[in-house]
Order: C-alpha cells, then sequence, then structure tokens
C-alpha cells in the first residue's frame, strides 16, 4: 500500500487474487480516479504464453465498447517485466457470490442479467472475439446510476480473437480446453 507503479497509480489495498494473478484498487496519481489493476502472478508471468494471453485480453476488452463489459484503460509492463492492465473499478459483487448467498434468483433478474451479458457478447462477437469462459463468477453485478443493477462481463483472457486474414489466434491449440 501506497507504493506508486508506472509513476501514475498509487496501490490502496489488494481487491482480489486467484490463480493465475492478483487485482489490486489503485488511484491515478494525476487524475484522483480510482482503478482497478490487474498483475499476473510472478511465476505465472514467466510463461510467455500467458503474458501474451494476458496482454491480448486487455487488447481485446478494450475494443469492446459496450457498457457490459469491463473498461480497460491501459496495458503495460512494469520495469520489473510484470505485465499489468488498468481497469475501471467496479463496486458489487459477482454473481456467482450472489447465487452462492441466496440461490435462486427471481427469474425476471435471471433474465435481465443473460440478456445484458448477451449484450456485451453481440458486440464481441461483431469484432471476432470469443469469450469461451462465460460463468456466473465472470459476471459481475454493479449499478447504474439510477439503481438498476448492472451486469458487466469480466475476463476475457481465454478469448479467440478471429485474425484480419479470417484466421484464429494461435495462442491456443486447435481442440485445447480452457476455461471452465
Amino acid at each position: 500500500e501506497g507504493d506508486v507503479l508506472a509513476g501514475k497509480y498509487r496501490v490502496e489495498r489488494v481487491l482480489g487474487h486467484g490463480g493465475m494473478g492478483v487485482v489490486i484498487v489503485a488511484t491515478h496519481v494525476h487524475f484522483n480516479d480510482t482503478v482497478a489493476i490487474k498483475f499476473l502472478l510472478p511465476e505465472i508471468a514467466q510463461n510467455a504464453d500467458i503474458v501474451q494471453r494476458f496482454l491480448r485480453e486487455g487488447r481485446s476488452a478494450r475494443r469492446i465498447k459496450s457498457e457490459h463489459v469491463v473498461k480497460v484503460s491501459d496495458i503495460d509492463v512494469l520495469p520489473s517485466g510484470a505485465p499489468y492492465m488498468v481497469m475501471e473499478y467496479l463496486e458489487g459483487t459477482d454473481l456467482a457470490q450472489v447465487l452462492e448467498a441466496q440461490g435462486t434468483l427471481r427469474i425476471e433478474d435471471a433474465v435481465e442479467y443473460v440478456l445484458q451479458a448477451c449484450d456485451a457478447l453481440v458486440e464481441a462477437h461483431a469484432l471476432g472475439i470469443v469469450h469461451r469462459d462465460l460463468k456466473p463468477a465472470n459476471l459481475f453485478l454493479t449499478r447504474r446510476p439510477g439503481m438498476a443493477t448492472l451486469v458487466k462481463v469480466l475476463d476475457f483472457g481465454i478469448a479467440k480473437v478471429a485474425s484480419s486474414d479470417g484466421g484464429r489466434s494461435a495462442l491456443t491449440a486447435t481442440g485445447g480446453m480452457m476455461g471452465s
């Protein structure tokens, strides 16, 4: 806490971590914006394919302008070699946590959440991006200013991206299993 990364992001706290990385909350020192910054764990960042997939996630998510996809504002590598991705900071919880806490959703809520996720996927697919790991943990529930629930699709880390010549990215092998 308190460290300044890349000369502009002051670390506030750890938001969460998993098997591949950690997400922190930081403040942009020039704009005073709160952001979330995702890092790969050091042992994971040694794998060049995973680093490329991580950077592709940032580029892919940034291309999607839907209000239903978490906004990515920066991707880069620290002088230490650690790649990072700066995203909008979201307040709320993911759908997996909601389901664990309360069980079955009301039908109206379930339909609304699926429709919002579909809006994100329509735009992603129009750009040649296929998410490939859509699950409750990657659907984040936050609030719009009017207090209506807003679904944000997270984690385009294993997305398949069509190349400009119609081919597919070579970062995942044909027939390879990824995601959950």
